[in-house]
């Protein structure tokens, strides 16, 4: 007689793989979505639209602690009444210098309190 061994009892797959794949996917999704909106800058190169320069100087210095018109230390609130003195008409150029130590959100924060102030043509000097 012939005999067959007992039958196995059937096995559950593993379920591992099938999490790592889970984490996998969802690490991916987290990485390549976009939570936010982002912000860009407009600055055009300067003498790009071939305007010269008129009227009394409007230089604004800047770092993170804080503004200069002219040379002169002047507080930000005042900054856009200070400007709208020497601009000859509202389309005038405005000159921006980072100060040593200035970083690109101080940038940022300048020149959203000047398009706030209706100054929205501004040049951007090399430090």
């Amino acid at each position: 007689m012939f005999c067959f061994a007992s039958p196995r009892p059937a096995r559950r797959p593993s379920l591992t793989p099938m999490i790592d794949v889970v984490f996998l996917l969802l690490v991916f999704f987290m990485l390549a979505a976009r939570f936010g909106q982002d912000v860009g800058l407009t600055l055009a190169p300067a003498g790009s639209d071939g305007e010269r320069y008129e009227g009394p100087p409007r230089l604004v210095e800047f770092d993170a602690e804080g503004l200069w018109l002219n040379g002169a230390a002047i507080a930000r609130e005042d900054l856009a009444d200070a400007l709208d003195a020497l601009m000859p008409h509202p389309e005038a150029l405005v000159i921006l210098r980072p100060r040593d130590g200035a970083n690109v959100q101080d940038l940022t924060r300048l020149t959203e309190m000047l398009q706030g102030a209706g100054i929205a043509r501004v040049v951007v000097m090399e430090p």
